[in-house]
């Protein structure tokens, strides 16, 4: 409420009570016919601000809003025919942009789910080279716990094994206590993205995975733990599970162009015969 009786006083300190338009109807300022509305304000402020960060942030987004309106407006003015150019190219990107976004869309609906398991394994072990790691990926859990939470001493126990036991204690400990919880004993991960989060430099990532199956690192501020259950080095090839979104991929790009024009293909002629396409010339004339 504060931060909205302090847009609305802004609003008639700026602009006054002289406008077509009012604070009342939710506008901020006008420029040559064009609204700023309050509701699109609102929307950008960031979270969390406090009324007089939330003022200021206002204020300058005003100004700035008018400041472009009003050059565009004389752009439009001096440009005159380049402008409508401008227009056409905009509207040329805004069609391309609509057609490729719906045509993505029919990929992954109809490439997508008509891929079949066996298709994606055959491509896999025939092109085994194209699936060669470039980073050791890992199975396992991470936690990130602040050094002064209670029981610390128990969860450096418990992190070292897989067992249900452990990892339903973990799980309930973490709820409460854990800044970062990440279990992927079901999935691989990339090393490199787990090691992000603690801060420990590794040269080797090869020799250190064959030494280390567990990481117990601390801070000034947290204690960071890294059970490796399972570890895959750079230059191996990928597993098929790890490798499938990019098998995936590879599949639905060979057969894109050959889709998209099958699709128009098809569109142009349904449209012709439905009498959508209405030709003004004789088209066996024109060529």
């Amino acid at each position: 409420m504060r931060i909205c009786f302090l847009f609305i006083a802004f609003v008639f300190l700026l602009s006054g009570c002289h406008k077509k338009h009012s604070a009342e109807d939710g506008v901020l300022v006008e420029v040559n016919g064009k609204v700023l509305y309050l509701s699109e304000v609102k929307s950008l402020i960031p979270k969390g601000s406090s009324s007089g960060d939330s003022l200021l942030f206002v204020e300058s987004y005003i100004k700035k809003w008018v400041k472009d309106e009003l050059i565009y407006t004389i752009a439009q003015k001096n440009l005159g025919d380049e402008a409508e150019g401008l227009d056409r190219l905009v509207e040329a990107y805004r069609k391309s942009l609509t057609r490729y976004r719906y045509q993505e869309r029919l990929i992954t609906e109809r490439l997508s789910a008509n891929l079949r398991e066996s298709d994606k394994l055959t491509y896999f072990e025939e092109n085994q080279d194209r699936f060669v790691l470039e980073d050791a990926i890992i199975k396992g859990l991470f936690l990130k716990i602040p050094v002064d939470a209670p029981g610390l001493s128990d969860v450096k126990k418990w992190y070292k094994s897989n067992s249900v036991e452990s990892l339903e204690k973990i799980e309930k400990y973490s709820i409460q206590n854990a800044s970062i919880y990440e279990y992927f004993y079901d999935k691989w991960v990339g090393f490199e993205d787990v090691m992000g989060n603690i801060p420990l430099p590794v040269s080797n990532v090869n020799s250190f995975l064959q030494t280390n199956r567990t990481v117990e690192v601390s801070d000034s501020t947290h204690c960071y733990l890294l059970n490796i259950e399972e570890y895959i080095p750079s230059g191996k090839v990928a597993p098929y599970e790890y490798a499938e979104p990019q098998i995936r991929e590879m599949l639905i790009n060979q057969k894109r162009k050959e889709f998209i024009e099958e699709f128009e293909n098809e569109l142009y002629t349904d449209a012709v015969k439905r009498g959508d396409v209405i030709f003004h010339t004789d088209r066996k004339s024109a060529k």
